[in-house]
């Protein structure tokens, strides 16, 4: 582990250990720009609708950090991905099923932990391999003779639908050790030449808002990884009321959303506001 990743744990540790309840209903949130809106949307809906104090625990760090904190009752729920809960949390195999993904899901999360995975909110958001131009496929893209400067987040390195499942799959040639950087600073190091190919996600604004290139997954690598809120049981109330977001936030929504944040720089609560005055 570099310097950098283990920065990365110790705040991640530090924040989860500073993570208690404080007589309200706790809405977590991972550390990148869509878990932030999502974690205000939820904290903003639930003020409204359930008239309750509602704290925020934005920026616990990667997926296994959030999710130790909601089993663990010092928060009570978090938005989490479908394909991310099925390799990453259960450490089951990868699946394309979107279906089955959801139902085995939901399963094991209710007989382990009694957290109920809920019914989807509307959007999928996979892995998307960028680039600046020059290639529409992944397929295409192995085909470079020249290996690819690649910038990753730093689960990606390692996780079961990550990294090394996708240079298996597609063979791309690599051109040194990838870097792994920040989520937020991907992009802005592809634009700078830093690097050349960077694993982003296919709901970040920036990507269109750039003029980059999403690459076609045209070998279906990447499993299904539709966005859901994760939330203990025990709370009454609470997922009747989580229950009026699902089906509500689209792709495009949640594309424009993260653009807002990122792109033009709003604050987060203005713009997950916006978005439940608009119809949620």
């Amino acid at each position: 582990m570099g310097r950098t990743q283990a920065v990365a744990g110790l705040i991640a540790v530090v924040l989860l250990a500073g993570c208690g309840k404080s007589g309200g209903i706790v809405v977590g949130s991972k550390d990148f720009t869509e878990q932030t809106i999502l974690g205000e949307i939820v904290a903003q809906h639930l003020e409204r609708r359930l008239s309750v104090k509602v704290d925020r625990k934005p920026h616990l760090g990667g997926t296994l950090l959030a999710h130790k904190a909601l089993v663990a009752g010092q928060i009570d729920v978090y938005p989490e991905y479908s394909g991310t809960a099925l390799t990453e949390v259960l450490k089951l195999p990868a699946s394309r099923d979107v279906a089955a993904v959801e139902a085995q899901v939901r399963a094991e999360y209710r007989s382990r932990w009694n957290i109920e995975w809920m019914p989807p909110l509307g959007f999928n958001n996979t892995f998307a391999m960028v680039i600046q131009s020059g290639y529409e496929t992944l397929s295409q893209a192995a085909a470079r003779p020249k290996g690819w400067r690649l910038g990753v987040g730093y689960e990606f390195l390692t996780r079961a639908d990550g990294l090394p499942g996708l240079l298996e799959t597609y063979h791309l040639p690599l051109d040194g050790t990838p870097r792994s950087m920040n989520l937020g600073l991907l992009y802005q190091a592809l634009k700078q030449n830093q690097v050349d190919m960077v694993a982003g996600n296919s709901t970040d604004g920036l990507i269109a808002a750039m003029g980059l290139t999403a690459l076609r997954d045209d070998k279906n690598y990447f499993p299904p990884y539709a966005a859901a809120l994760v939330v203990r049981r025990a709370i009454p109330h609470l997922q009747e009321a989580l229950a009026e977001l699902s089906g509500k936030i689209s792709t495009e929504a949640m594309r424009k959303m993260n653009y807002e944040v990122d792109g033009k720089h709003r604050p987060v609560r203005d713009v997950a506001k916006e978005f439940l005055q608009s119809g949620p």
